[in-house]
C-alpha cells in the first residue's frame, strides 16, 4: 500500500450541530471582546509556549492569530510545568482603550492579568493578583450598557463605573463543588481591592463544577453565565440574573440554558457573550468532535432572548480545510515550544534548522520542538530532513505528540529510522544516507508512517491505532523535533518544508 502526502484537497462539509468549530484543533476555553467592528479572541495553552494565543476577526467565524500575550520569558516561566496544567481559561476585555487579560497559571502563583494597547503586543509583564481558584474574569460595569456594545465604557451610562473580578474556587473537590466569588478590580492600579462576595454555587444544590464565570450588563439586568457539569460530555451552560453586581442571583428557570450536548458535537461549554455591532448576540464556546484526537476546540452560538435569558442557536458555516505548506521563510505565530525556552533554539530562513540538545520528550524541560494543533481528524503530514547523526544518542524528524509522556516520534538515527511511542521500539528500517521525506497519515486514531527519498514514492513502514493520544484538557500536536539524548552536541537537523494536506471524503478505506 502506498500513502500520498502531496497536494491539497478538499472534502464535502460535515453537517454540523453547533457549525465546524471556528478554531479548530487545540482551542479551549475561548473568550472574546468586540472594539467597533474588530473582534479579539484569546483560548487557553496549559504548557505551551507563547502563552495565550491572541486571534483578531471582523465576522465571528474567519479568525487569524496576531500574537500571543505571554511571549517573553519575562513574562511567564513555565520550567517543570506539569502536562495540562500551566495556563488556565483566560479572559479578554477592553476599557478605556486598553486590552485586560486575565488567567491563571495554575501550580504557580495564580491569578494575573497583563495589559496591552494593541492587541497584537506587546502585552505588559504580568500583575499578580490575590485569591485563590481558576477561571478569572473581568466585568467593567459601565462598558456593556453604553448602548453601542463594544465593550468600552465610552459613555459611562447609569453605572458607577466600577470593575470587577471573579473567579471560580474549589469548596470540596471530591463532590465536585465549587462556587464563584468576585472582588473589586481596579484596572489603572491592576489589583484587586475591597470584600469578596460569593455569587454562586451552581444551579441546583448537587450541582457539580460551576464554573467560567462571565458577567454581563444587559437591559439594566446582570446576567451571570457559568458552566457546570465538569468539561467532559455533563458540560453545560447555566445562567442567573441579579438587581445588583453583588447579587443576590436568581437561576434561569430552564437551567441549563445550554444542557449537554449529543451528536457530533459534545461537550459544549465555557461560552461567553460579545455584541455585533448590528446589535445581535453571538457565544464562543469549547466543544469537541468525539473520535478524534481533536480535543477541544472554539465553536459559535447565536444567542437569542426569551424573558431575558440567553437561547443558544446553531450557526452554520462551511468547513474550510485550508492545506498548509511552510518553508519557513520566518516562524509563524503558530508554532509553540513546551514550556519556556531558556534560550533560542532554532534558526530559519533557510529551512527550519534545529539545534540538537540533550532534552529530550518525557522530560519537564523543553526539548528542541516545535509543533502546532492538529486541527482535523483526518490529515496527512509530511516535512523531508536533511540530517546525518553524528553519534547514536543523536535523532532528528516527525512527532505526534499530546503531552511529554504520550508521544508517536518517527526519527532518523545512525540505523536508519524508527517509529517510537515514548521508549518503545514500535517498527524500524534501514535508509540510505541523504535526505528523506517522512510522514504520517492520520484517520482518526489511525497513523500510518511512511517514508521516501526526495524524489522518490512513498513506502508504508507501519499503522499504529494510538487510542492513547487521547486528550484532557489539550490536544494533538503536530511538529519537529531533534536531540541528542543528554549528551551535548553541535549538530543541527535541517528541516526544508512541513505539509498538511487533507483526504477527500471518497477516499477509499486504506488507501489514498
Amino acid at each position: 500500500m502506498t500513502t500520498s502526502f502531496d497536494g491539497p484537497v478538499f472534502g464535502d462539509p460535515v453537517p454540523p450541530v453547533f457549525g465546524d468549530p471556528v478554531l479548530p484543533g487545540f482551542r479551549p476555553d475561548p473568550s472574546v471582546c468586540r472594539v467597533g467592528a474588530d473582534y479579539y479572541l484569546v483560548t487557553s495553552s496549559f504548557e505551551w509556549f507563547p502563552g495565550l494565543p491572541v486571534f483578531h476577526s471582523r465576522d465571528l467565524v474567519t479568525w487569524r492569530r496576531i500574537g500571543s500575550a505571554l511571549d517573553r520569558a519575562s513574562q511567564l516561566d513555565l520550567d517543570g510545568c506539569e502536562p495540562s496544567r500551566g495556563l488556565f481559561a483566560p479572559t479578554i476585555r477592553h476599557y478605556d482603550g486598553v486590552f485586560h487579560l486575565v488567567c491563571t497559571l495554575m501550580d504557580g502563583p495564580g491569578h494575573f492579568v497583563v495589559t496591552a494597547t494593541d492587541p497584537a503586543g506587546p502585552w505588559s509583564e504580568p500583575h499578580w493578583l490575590d485569591g485563590d481558584g481558576f477561571d478569572p474574569s473581568l466585568f467593567f460595569d459601565d462598558g456593556p450598557d453604553d448602548g453601542d456594545g463594544d465593550g468600552d465604557g465610552d459613555s459611562g451610562g447609569d453605572s458607577d463605573g466600577r470593575a470587577w473580578f471573579t473567579a471560580a474556587r474549589v469548596v470540596d473537590e471530591a463532590a465536585g463543588h465549587t462556587e464563584i466569588w468576585m472582588r473589586e478590580y481596579l484596572p489603572r492600579e491592576r489589583r484587586l481591592t475591597g470584600p469578596e462576595h460569593v455569587l454562586w454555587s451552581g444551579s441546583h444544590p448537587g450541582a457539580r463544577w460551576s464554573e467560567a464565570p462571565h458577567l454581563y450588563k444587559i437591559d439594566g439586568s446582570y446576567l451571570l453565565l457559568t458552566a457546570e457539569g465538569g468539561t467532559d460530555v455533563d458540560h453545560s451552560v447555566v445562567a442567573a440574573r441579579a438587581a445588583r453586581v453583588t447579587g443576590p442571583y436568581e437561576g434561569a428557570p430552564g437551567n441549563p440554558v445550554l444542557p449537554p450536548a449529543k451528536g457530533p458535537v459534545t461537550c459544549t461549554g465555557h461560552a461567553d457573550l460579545v455584541q455585533t455591532p448590528d446589535g445581535d448576540w453571538r457565544a464562543v464556546l469549547l466543544g469537541v468532535r468525539p473520535g478524534s484526537a481533536l480535543g477541544r476546540e472554539t465553536f459559535l452560538s447565536r444567542i437569542t432572548w426569551e424573558e431575558g435569558w440567553p437561547v443558544f442557536s446553531p450557526v452554520v458555516h462551511s468547513d474550510l480545510r485550508r492545506p498548509l505548506h511552510d518553508d519557513f521563510a520566518t516562524l509563524s505565530a503558530d508554532w509553540s515550544t513546551l514550556r519556556t525556552p531558556p534560550a533560542r533554539f532554532w534558526t530559519t530562513g533557510d529551512g527550519l534548522r534545529l539545534q540538537l540538545r540533550p532534552d529530550r520528550l518525557g522530560e519537564r524541560t523543553t526539548p528542541s520542538l516545535l509543533a502546532r494543533p492538529q486541527e482535523q481528524p483526518d490529515c496527512d503530514v509530511s516535512t523531508e530532513l536533511h540530517f546525518t547523526p553524528a553519534a547514536p544518542a543523536e535523532q532528528a524528524g516527525l512527532a505526534v505528540v499530546l503531552d511529554d509522556d504520550t508521544h508517536l516520534l518517527f526519527l532518523r538515527t545512525t540505523g536508519g529510522l524508527s517509529l517510537r511511542h515514548g521508549p518503545e521500539l514500535l517498527a524500524g528500517v534501514p535508509v540510505p544516507p541523504g535526505p528523506v521525506r517522512l510522514g504520517v497519515r492520520i484517520r482518526g486514531f489511525n497513523h500510518t508512517f511512511a517514508h521516501a527519498a526526495p524524489d522518490g514514492a512513498w513506502q508504508d513502514l507501519a499503522t499504529i491505532e494510538a487510542t492513547f493520544l487521547r486528550p484532557l484538557f489539550t490536544s494533538i500536536q503536530l511538529g519537529l523535533y531533534a536531540t541528542s539524548n543528554g549528551r551535548p552536541s553541535t549538530n543541527q537537523a535541517h528541516f526544508t518544508r512541513f505539509d498538511i494536506t487533507y483526504p477527500s471524503r471518497q477516499e477509499t478505506p486504506g488507501g489514498p
